[in-house]
């Protein structure tokens, strides 16, 4: 397993900036097969304020993002600039949504490509806190080329 890298490495790789950056740091990755990251979950996320006032729980579709970002970086890091501006994600499956994330989680995902063919991706992402799976979904892409 390769080692991981830092935010500096993900600004890189991800179009995605503030407030939407969702990944902190790929904790490990094996390029072409899977990537664990992770995403520290804070009271000073600006979403918190609005969902919800009295009981902040993170956004499930906001998770599913953080997943998808996670996946985004497992398939950019060995493209060129180029190709990493062509990758699209076209399809999201069996989204499941186990527990609510809270301030002061610390939420893991695991990536892994389950099928690639040609310029299509399918691949499995999970979140966890505390080793306890908190959502789950099918990511589709498709890399390079012209879309």
């Amino acid at each position: 397993m390769n080692q991981g890298f830092d935010i500096q490495e993900i600004l890189h790789l991800l179009p995605h900036r503030y407030p939407f950056v969702l990944v902190d740091r790929v904790l490990s990755m094996e390029p072409g097969e899977s990537i664990r990251a992770l995403k520290n979950v804070t009271i000073n996320e600006p979403f918190f304020q609005g969902h919800f006032p009295n009981r902040p729980i993170m956004p499930g579709v906001l998770i599913l993002e953080a997943m998808v970002q996670a996946a985004g970086l497992l398939l950019a890091r060995p493209m060129s600039p180029e190709d990493r501006s062509r990758l699209c994600f076209t399809g999201i499956d069996g989204v499941r949504f186990q527990k609510p994330v809270v301030p002061g989680d610390q939420l893991i995902f695991e990536v892994a490509i389950v099928k690639q063919r040609s310029r299509v991706v399918k691949m499995s992402a999970t979140a966890f806190v505390d080793n306890q799976r908190v959502a789950e979904a099918k990511i589709m892409a498709l890399t390079g080329g012209e879309i």
